[in-house]
């Protein structure tokens, strides 16, 4: 710079003869400024590219550290949510055949049950009438002495029209053969034994029998019922709590699985952010280092530049050059006749390049050319061939950049392209699968709709049903209640009627004729307790009746609420699969959404960058193939405008 500064002031100095040396000094101090502002330059958009490079550095190493943490507990959550979705389906399989176990022993015991009720109605009612008809036989005998062949006789009789009556006959026969048996082998006797108050004692014993296997039906009826009942509410219990807890299980098993499904999509697209941040840093790294070593090798070439250029200037601005070359060559003098003659041909030469490149500045409509030809008239010989040399290779250098700027431009142009069409498609086929998820998101939304509704509706005809049942089996116990308490005390008033008129017969029976005392009203009693015996018969017919309507409408209400809840249950479950492929559709939309988002700013950034790229490769006035012909027109022009010139040196 010292030098610089020197070679200035000399310059300064001696303007009004300004001599080659001169010259020289003023073209290398031009350089030296020039390379130095270069160096500097350089330097410091290098500084500015290393503090972006750091930071970008910084950044992107935040993000892989960030990355790689939030993979872990993705990792670390999927495992578990996986673990747990695995124990909690074998829970529910563990839960399902329980319910199925359970449910199938309640089958089991209502089959049971129902057949040992059929059993009960059955033998209850035979017991019953064989009651009921007994009584009648007994009835029918006190008026009257019978042997034990007319009370047969009677038995048979009623045997063919009352129900009931064969199974008394069969009991008749039986205690007869035993009595005979028993008698001693005595004919008379036992005959006399079986006359009326025999018979009828026996009759009474086997009364107090039928009703007793009776009562003992229905004492076994009612445990049966109540063992039934209780074991029913046990099952029932253990059924709808496995149900529940079931229920319960499938929707955490249901809501872990899509946890799970979002985290392991949040996890590759983390992994492929960090793979993509990785692979920036890596390329980022690498350009940087080779950007650097070239920045040194830069750097060192123009300081060796600067250092040669200011030694030379030093070199020539000493006393022992510019001194002796302006005292001993001075070009002021007034030139000699050789000097002369070179100078006018100098000048012919001049104007002939110069009126060339005239011609040919009209020719290509270049006003390179025509400057450069009003400059060659106005500029000494030896500056417009260096203006000429400039020319040419300020030219060349024109068309080595604006060839890199052709190449440049077309690589952008087709990467734009490629991206702006592949962004395009990915765009419609998001938009294209959203409406798609959409359409199934609205069916699926009316598809839950309607399954909550039929549940509702399933619900409210099981409470309605409940509701007729526990109405209806309320009647129909207040019915056998009432039944059962008529039945009793219409038994209760025939046997005292029956113990009335039996008394008084006998009474009767033992007074002389002539007393007329009153027996009571003994031709109207037997209709009395005839039209009794036909009302014990009809309560005891009604409860039977509704004894087996109650255990028949029960087991339809059984039937209906299974089936109903098994339709129920079957509906939830559906809505509830329905609902789970509805959040995975409304998930996955919410991904093409983001995906969409994602597409359509890069294609939005694509195209912003094509319509960057349109005025500098696209919209441009002249072709480059033209503009290329242009230059090397001009190239050419000045070539041979050089040549003329040229003939002076090589003279």
């Amino acid at each position: 710079m010292r030098c610089l500064l020197a070679a200035s002031a000399l310059l300064a100095a001696d303007a009004a003869a300004s001599t080659p040396v001169q010259k020289v000094l003023q073209m290398m101090g031009e350089m030296v400024a020039k390379g130095t502002k270069a160096k500097a330059d350089e330097a410091k958009i290098m500084a500015g590219y290393d503090e972006w490079v750091d930071d970008e550095s910084t950044r992107l190493n935040q993000n892989i550290k960030f990355a790689a943490d939030e993979i872990d507990k993705l990792m670390a959550f999927i495992t578990k949510a996986d673990d747990d979705v695995k124990k909690l389906g074998q829970e529910i399989e563990e839960l399902d055949d329980l319910i199925a176990q359970k449910e199938s022993e309640l089958a089991e015991a209502t089959k049971i049950r129902g057949e040992e009720n059929a059993e009960y109605v059955t033998t209850s009612t035979d017991l019953g009438e064989s009651v009921d008809a007994l009584g009648r036989a007994i009835d029918e005998m006190k008026t009257q002495d019978v042997s034990h062949a007319q009370a047969m006789m009677l038995l048979q009789r009623m045997a063919v029209s009352t129900r009931g009556m064969p199974a008394v006959l069969a009991a008749f026969e039986q205690q007869a053969s035993q009595s005979r048996d028993t008698g001693g082998g005595a004919p008379d006797v036992a005959a006399y034994e079986f006359q009326s108050g025999g018979i009828i004692e026996m009759m009474n014993g086997l009364l107090d029998k039928f009703e007793k296997q009776l009562s003992e039906v229905e004492g076994r009826e009612t445990s049966a019922q109540q063992n039934f009942d209780l074991n029913k509410v046990q099952l029932t219990d253990m059924i709808s709590h496995s149900q529940k807890n079931r229920d319960e299980k499938a929707a955490t098993k249901a809501d872990l699985s899509a946890k799970s499904a979002e985290a392991k999509g949040d996890l590759a697209r983390t992994k492929e952010s960090k793979a993509a941040d990785e692979t920036t840093l890596a390329e980022m790294i690498s350009v940087h280092g080779q950007k650097t070593e070239v920045f040194k090798a830069n750097q060192e070439v123009r300081q060796l530049e600067l250092e040669a250029l200011n030694k030379a200037i030093e070199i020539i601005s000493s006393p022992n050059v510019a001194d002796s070359y302006a005292g001993h060559i001075n070009l002021a003098q007034k030139p000699s006749f050789l000097q002369t003659q070179s100078t006018s041909e100098r000048v012919l030469l001049k104007q002939r390049a110069s009126e060339l490149l005239r011609k040919r500045a009209r020719a290509l409509s270049s006003r390179v050319l025509a400057t450069a030809a009003t400059e060659m008239a106005a500029n000494p010989f030896t500056k417009v061939v260096d203006m000429i040399k400039s020319l040419l290779a300020k030219l060349k250098e024109e068309a080595a950049a604006e060839a890199d700027h052709k190449a440049w431009c077309d690589k952008e142009l087709k990467e734009n392209k490629l991206k702006r069409n592949k962004k395009t498609a990915d765009s419609e086929k998001y938009m294209a699968q959203i409406e798609d998820l959409t359409a199934q998101i609205d069916t699926a939304a009316k598809k839950i709709s309607t399954l909550a509704a039929e549940q509702e509706e399933l619900t409210a005809a099981m409470g309605e049903a409940t509701k007729e049942r526990l109405t209806e089996k309320k009647e129909n116990e207040e019915t056998i209640a009432d039944a059962a308490a008529g039945s009793e005390a219409v038994k209760s008033a025939l046997v005292v009627l029956r113990d009335f008129y039996s008394s008084q017969a006998a009474s009767f029976a033992q007074q002389a004729p002539e007393m007329k005392s009153y027996g009571g009203m003994s031709s109207a009693s037997g209709g009395v307790v005839g039209m009794l015996e036909v009302i014990v018969s009809d309560f005891v017919r009604l409860e039977a009746e509704t004894k087996a309507a109650e255990t028949q409408a029960a087991a339809e209400y059984d039937v209906f609420m299974k089936d109903a809840k098994a339709d129920k249950e079957a509906k939830h479950k559906e809505e509830f699969k329905t609902k789970l492929e509805k959040d995975q559709k409304e998930f996955d939309q919410d991904n093409a959404n983001k995906l969409l988002e994602g597409v359509n700013e890069e294609l939005s950034k694509a195209n912003l960058y094509y319509e960057e790229l349109k005025p500098e490769c696209v919209e441009v006035q002249v072709s480059y193939e033209d503009r290329v012909a242009a230059r090397k027109a001009e190239i050419a022009a000045l070539k041979d405008a050089y040549a003329i010139l040229d003939q002076k040196g090589s003279e």
